[in-house]
């Protein structure tokens, strides 16, 4: 990948592309499969009705709703990987818009399930539940009937699924417009005499740059084509934050936000505690802004000056496989099973290394039922960061297998909430065993450095943008509706208050807060502040511990979606209605915000 020309998909060898044959082995392998989703969808649909006449019919009934739910999200699973990859590509851009209307149309079909289930008399359903042949599908009974004052009438179930393609519009738009269209205009950056082009994903390496006219070349054409398009960009999230609030109406939900955590169990005050403990700590942040200015040589510390690595004489190149083997020999603590597992998956067809034109921006891990847990990358080897994300994401797709083999279907899904935890805490693993094995002092302070920057990036920007999207949200509640002037005046004030006074702002810097694909997932980032602080305590009890604690971190992640994430946190050895954890990630950005300060 010396090359800087980025290629197409058609031209990336196979070895550098996931492997699929996993979930199906071709195309037309697919194509049957979607089409047997309506024969599925009319079986299920059979039992209207009927769901609470005997438990006989009701074991049959879930069946019939396992099949169904498996046979979509393989389809939809596959036609969304394959539109990740390449969004330019209009065939995998047609299978995945049918996929979706099959989703939906599936959705709609069967939207009597849930209200017809909480219809039944709750000691009568959890007698049925208690019986063996039930045991696959018992919690997911449960859960249901968690949710029981939130479920509507069917003719409103159905309603609200009919709209469910037409309310990913705002995603979609944003995403197309983003990563495709945009993405071919902002123009190049002159490094090193050669121009280069500016995307998504060379935005991150440019801020990396030593050199500062790079980096402020590429933040202020970047930021410039986002402001062309402040209008459209903040219409489509406008759209997204409304849908929310909608939604949350519609059910009776007490704010957006509450309906966002009930589904977890994640209690509200999770989320203000959280804001709150950072509110407090912002003064050891401040404090490393200057520093980092100081470090830098700087008459004044301006936004892109917040990426690029502060030990400057460390260059480091690090090859696709030799990141591998980095997260073999750091994740060892966990055992030979799960790095063996992990290692043969991101060299043999889980991962999708490296970027195309086309492709989805930053990296994610997407796993079904049916196939690996595939891993999206845009790997650059100039970027050691990347091998932290290839650990990242390598969490992820360990936590999926490890809940698939150890759940039935019905309840084998995890939240995000505890997500975050399984890849933080590999990326910590790894982060102490390059630590411990550096072979000079500038190395050292190299890593110091960037683990700082690390945990800043997602606990405390992590926690900027949650409080962001409450912000926003807390507005279309109250009558206020989104303006361009509106987000950026909240985002600006919100980058003042977090990046403190040693800051300098761009008249544009603002736009940030209108370019985070996030956003349209709504309060989902506020759990990569809280997964860090989970995957740091826990880290720390792994690597300290004996078998006993790797056990219990081996029992969060198979829980799977056994149970809900405080308690399943709780088995590992963290407890997050607690502010604890959260302070004792502040702790450890302290000390080492302390350690630099010695040596730099």
């Amino acid at each position: 990948m010396a090359d800087h020309k980025i290629p197409a998909r058609k031209d990336v060898s196979a070895e550098n592309k996931w492997n699929l044959s996993s979930i199906y082995k071709s195309d037309e392998e697919w194509e049957e499969n979607l089409k047997l989703i309506p024969q599925y969808t009319k079986e299920v649909a059979a039992f209207k009705g009927k769901l609470g006449s005997n438990p006989e019919t009701l074991l049959q009934a879930l069946k019939a709703i396992e099949k169904a739910n498996l046979q979509i999200e393989t389809v939809y699973h596959y036609a969304s990987l394959k539109h990740e990859a390449d969004e330019d590509d209009t065939k995998a851009s047609d299978a995945y818009g049918r996929a979706l209307m099959a989703y939906t149309n599936m959705e709609a079909e069967l939207s009597f399930v849930d209200p017809e289930l909480q219809e039944i008399e709750d000691s009568k359903i959890r007698e049925w539940i208690a019986k063996p042949e039930f045991a696959d599908y018992k919690i997911f009974i449960e859960k249901l009937l968690y949710f029981k004052k939130y479920i509507l009438s069917e003719k409103e179930e159905r309603i609200l699924s009919l709209q469910g393609q037409a309310a990913q519009t705002p995603e979609t738009a944003f995403s197309v417009l983003t990563n495709v269209d945009m993405n071919k205009t902002f123009g190049t950056v002159t490094e090193n005499g050669v121009e280069k082009p500016l995307t998504e994903t060379t935005w991150g390496l440019f801020m990396h740059s030593q050199d500062r006219k790079v980096r402020e070349e590429a933040y202020k054409k970047f930021y410039a084509k986002f402001e062309e398009h402040q209008n459209t960009i903040a219409a489509l999230y406008s759209g997204s934050v409304n849908q929310d609030v909608f939604s949350m109406r519609a059910r009776g939900y007490e704010s957006s936000l509450h309906a966002a955590l009930y589904g977890n169990k994640v209690p509200v005050s999770v989320y203000h505690n959280l804001i709150d403990c950072i509110h407090k700590n912002l003064p050891v942040l401040h404090e490393y802004y200057s520093l980092r200015k100081k470090a830098l040589g700087l008459d004044e510390l301006r936004h892109y000056d917040v990426y690029v690595p502060l030990v400057k004489s460390v260059e480091t190149k690090t090859s696709y496989e030799e990141a591998v083997e980095i997260c073999r020999k750091a994740m060892a603590p966990l055992g030979k099973e799960y790095t063996d597992r992990l290692c043969s998956g991101l060299l043999n067809g889980w991962a999708d290394r490296y970027e195309n034109v086309g492709k989805r921006s930053g990296a994610f891990s997407s796993g079904c039922y049916i196939g690996d847990p595939f891993i999206l990358l845009n790997y650059h080897e100039e970027n050691i960061r990347d091998v932290f994300t290839m650990a990242h994401e390598g969490g992820h797709s360990m936590h999926s297998w490890y809940s698939v083999h150890n759940n039935p279907f019905m309840c084998y899904e995890y939240t995000i909430f505890e997500a975050e935890v399984a890849s933080t805490f590999n990326e910590e693993l790894v982060f102490e065993y390059l630590l411990k094995n550096a072979k000079t002092p500038e190395m050292k302070k190299y890593l110091l450095a960037m683990r700082a920057d690390d945990i800043l990036a997602t606990l405390h920007r992590q926690t900027m943008f949650a409080e962001f999207e409450l912000k926003a949200h807390e507005y279309v509640e109250n009558g206020t509706p989104l303006t361009p002037e509106l987000l950026r005046k909240t985002y600006r004030e919100l980058l003042e208050l977090y990046f403190g006074p040693e800051m300098h702002f761009e008249d544009n810097s603002d736009m940030e807060g209108l370019r985070i694909p996030h956003f349209y997932s709504a309060f989902y980032v506020y759990k990569y502040a809280t997964g860090i602080s989970a995957a740091l305590a826990l880290a720390h009890r792994v690597t300290t511990g004996g078998d006993k604690e790797r056990e219990d971190y081996f029992k969060f992640l198979k829980s799977g979606g056994s149970r809900y994430p405080i308690e399943s946190l709780k088995i590992a050895g963290v407890d997050m209605e607690s502010v604890e954890p959260v302070q004792a990630a502040c702790d450890t950005f302290k000390d080492i915000v302390e350690q630099l300060k010695d040596l730099l």
